[in-house]
């Protein structure tokens, strides 16, 4: 895909470890550099209880919107890097983590491979993602697509 021909990305950002909030921050930072990414806008930040049943801390929670000349597939491999450096280690499912980034929606693209299914599979059943997503969608109705 050419640079001149950007889609919208919903990224959700979620961190029950450590200084979440800071994560939250570095992670919106970095996608900000990814290349031929740009941030467009950002959700509240809420708190939330964690899924899967484990006993663990509640989680920060936040959806951000970006414009990107990225195929999916690059672009999932820049949030993976992105969760590395803040210390995500892969364990099982449902698991603590220092920062977790889900592409939520790639512009109107559907898609199912093995790593990687839009829009995410889960987003009916996440009322905060819900949330967040109405919140970033009345943004985008007042603010232009970026030049």
């Amino acid at each position: 895909m050419s640079a001149d021909l950007h889609e919208r990305v919903f990224i959700a950002l979620g961190s029950n470890l450590g200084d979440r909030k800071r994560h939250l921050e570095t992670a919106i930072e970095a996608i900000g550099k990814i290349p031929l990414t740009k941030l467009v806008a950002t959700s509240t930040i809420e708190e939330t209880a964690p899924l899967g049943g484990m006993d663990q801390p509640k989680y920060l929670n936040q959806m951000i919107v970006a414009s990107t000349g990225l195929d999916p597939s690059r672009f999932l491999k820049a949030l993976q890097k992105i969760e590395e450096a803040a210390g995500r280690v892969r364990t099982e499912r449902w698991a603590p983590r220092t920062l977790d980034l889900d592409i939520v929606r790639f512009g109107t693209r559907r898609l199912n491979d093995a790593d990687l299914i839009l829009p995410h599979p889960e987003l009916p059943y996440r009322d905060f993602w819900l949330r967040e997503l109405e919140e970033l969608n009345a943004t985008l109705v007042r603010k232009p697509e970026p030049a």
